[in-house]
């Protein structure tokens, strides 16, 4: 009814695959069924898609693959960016990017607004054909320049959508009731990344990423409530090591909050209701090694510590 989706790479579920932006996992868990939406494409400099394992960066949540969604660098956009488009089923769409230079702090701002709000029944089933939507995402990013082109920058992103599904006959005023069959979602989210490569003469960048995300929801009479806030923060470090191989060594920390009012945090005994909350530290050392001119291998280990599921190694090895 509300035309959620998942990614599919290799055959794997969606878990298997992670979605990150700037190379932050930000869209995991909650975010995945609707995290791709409403990132301004004005704001999207390109996307990288990886099939089977990627490199050790990531963990057993790229087993089946990795998207990656790479934002424009402040410094190289141009100063106004608009895109819009309306369809004959009445759905409106706007992207707007906009660049502002503030001293020597180069900013870019988008807005992605996406408006339908006109039920359609063309298959005669007496149930919306296309999901009922109004969203809005605010994106700001800023790069500050530094000396031997070091990066700084730190982005955020606010999402809010509303959107239902159901009989022709549904309203506002029936969700959660068992008169007419609806589903309605409202989303609100809040997103930070940031990047920072460290005054030293090794290349040793520091990255971090913060999300809260909240979800009320009715499936007829079923209600979904949830929310989750998620923390990351990555230090790597890139070491050549003789002509022929680049080393990759680095740790990472997760902070992972879940709760909603289902048998995932409540329990089924008790009632009582116990939210997740738990840090996954990681390690990961891997190395790029250049055979020859046409020939590359890439051997790589993770390891990651759950508190549930303990003690998680995630090898790597590719070759091209």
């Amino acid at each position: 009814m509300c035309n959620t989706g998942d990614i599919h790479i290799n055959g794997l579920e969606g878990p298997y695959t992670m979605v990150t932006i700037d190379g932050m996992p930000i869209i995991s868990s909650l975010a995945s069924v609707y995290g791709l939406f409403g990132i301004p494409t004005e704001m999207i400099d390109r996307v990288e898609i990886v099939k089977g394992p990627a490199s050790g960066l990531y963990g057993a949540e790229a087993i089946g693959g990795l998207i990656n969604v790479i934002t424009k660098d402040p410094q190289k956009a141009p100063l106004l960016v608009m895109n819009i488009m309306i369809t004959n089923w009445r759905e409106l769409t706007a992207d707007v990017g906009i660049k502002i230079k503030i001293g020597r702090v180069d900013n870019l701002s988008g807005v992605n607004y996406f408006n339908y709000q006109h039920p359609m029944d063309r298959n005669a089933d007496h149930f919306t054909d296309v999901t009922l939507q109004h969203r809005i995402s605010l994106f700001n990013k800023i790069a500050v320049p530094r000396p031997l082109n070091k990066t700084a920058s730190i982005a955020v992103r606010y999402f809010y959508e509303d959107r239902w599904g159901g009989d022709m006959l549904w309203n506002k005023n029936f969700c959660g009731s068992d008169s007419i069959y609806g589903e309605s979602i409202y989303t609100n989210r809040w997103e930070i990344i940031g990047n920072y490569q460290l005054p030293l003469l090794e290349k040793i960048l520091f990255a971090f990423s913060g999300t809260l995300h909240n979800q009320n929801s009715f499936y007829g009479i079923t209600p979904y409530m949830a929310s989750q806030k998620i923390g990351y923060g990555q230090l790597t470090w890139e070491k050549p090591a003789g002509s022929y191989h680049s080393l990759l060594l680095g740790g990472a920390l997760r902070y992972n909050f879940y709760d909603d009012n289902s048998t995932a945090t409540i329990d089924t005994l008790t009632g009582i209701n116990r939210p997740e909350k738990y840090f996954i530290p990681g390690f990961f050392v891997q190395d790029e090694w250049q055979l020859s001119a046409k020939h590359q291998l890439l051997l790589g280990l993770r390891y990651d510590h759950h508190p549930v599921h303990k003690s998680i190694f995630t090898p790597r090895l590719a070759y091209k």
